[in-house]
């Protein structure tokens, strides 16, 4: 048996979690009777899943997601004249590899918002930081900073750092030369090293004229 002494210890140097499965071991006497090797690999198997669940969730709650239940498994695809092969390929990430961007197109209503939350999930169960936003509230935001005179250098930084960055909303309102010129730069600052997402009722060919 480990005494508290021990556990306390292992808890003070972030192992909270092999001290979870070695209690949960010691209440069980059909782990007891198993050797120690395969002991201490099921206690590292269970301080791992652990460890990755509470990453998950605390990366998925920092993306502040719009829909944050979307799962990529309940995508609904009959009936819908959408590409399942390609939206299954969105939803791998492999994009993210190459900080290639994603724009994903369609009429309101049909799901736009929620694919990006799936596949802003599936970046967080890699471990890879997201964040969503909306177009008017990220320029609302920058316009906030502007009212104490600050600069646009915090919100850009910021906004920049995310891993996977979800634009909703692209271009639904209309945008003056200084969010034109501020959207120019946050894509800039990731193009090439990031991936952003971004979300619209528009073509690409629709967006200089907007």
């Amino acid at each position: 048996m480990i005494d508290e002494e021990t556990r306390r210890k292992m808890r003070e140097m972030g192992m909270g979690e092999m001290v979870e499965a070695l209690d949960l071991q010691e209440c069980d006497g059909t782990s007891m009777a198993v050797p120690f090797d395969d002991r201490m690999r099921m206690m590292v198997d269970y301080a791992y899943e652990e460890k990755y669940a509470a990453s998950v969730k605390r990366l998925v709650g920092s993306a502040r997601l719009r829909f944050p239940d979307a799962e990529m498994r309940e995508m609904i695809y009959e009936g819908r004249r959408i590409d399942e092969m390609l939206i299954r390929e969105a939803g791998t990430c492999q994009f993210m590899a190459r900080a290639a961007n994603v724009a994903i197109e369609g009429c309101t209503g049909t799901g736009k918002s929620y694919l990006t939350c799936c596949i802003a999930k599936q970046a967080c169960g890699m471990r890879r930081s997201a964040r969503y936003v909306r177009l008017p509230d990220l320029l609302m935001e920058r316009d906030e900073l502007a009212a104490t005179e600050r600069s646009n250098a915090k919100i850009l930084k910021k906004y920049a750092r995310f891993e996977l960055l979800i634009v909703d909303e692209w271009l639904t309102e209309d945008v003056d030369d200084a969010a034109v010129s501020f959207l120019f730069e946050l894509i800039e600052r990731r193009y090439t090293s990031k991936s952003t997402v971004l979300c619209t009722q528009y073509t690409p060919a629709e967006w200089h004229g907007l």
